[in-house]
């Protein structure tokens, strides 16, 4: 009786540490950022031409504006996180989520 009780304990332990790594038990906040930058892809009332991009894994401001532009950068990289900063107030090009949509400055013209 001892080993079926041991048996059985540690199914659930094993089961409690496998729901626990693979769905969690804390509320994620992931689930919060992603709606938060859902309701912030409205055009930003600034005169600085962009386009809106979602970023992939690996991606940083200068990639995805020069992926855009199909050559590299016509203007410094302090122009750049200026507008892009002008573009998403409050967010850092530094710290871009993989998953969120940004706005981007558009060098094309």
């Amino acid at each position: 009786m001892k080993k079926l009780f041991g048996i059985l304990i540690a199914i659930l332990v094993i089961y409690v540490i496998y729901f626990d790594l693979t769905v969690g038990t804390l509320p994620s906040t992931a689930n919060i950022q992603v709606e938060a930058n859902v309701n912030q892809t409205a055009k930003p009332s600034t005169s600085i031409p962009s386009f809106t991009e979602k970023v992939k894994p690996g991606e940083t401001v200068i990639s995805i504006v020069e992926h855009q532009l199909g050559k590299s950068l016509p203007v410094s990289i302090s122009d750049l996180i200026e507008d892009f900063q002008a573009l998403n107030p409050g967010k850092s090009p530094e710290k871009i989520q993989i998953g969120s949509t940004y706005h981007f400055p558009d060098y094309s013209n």
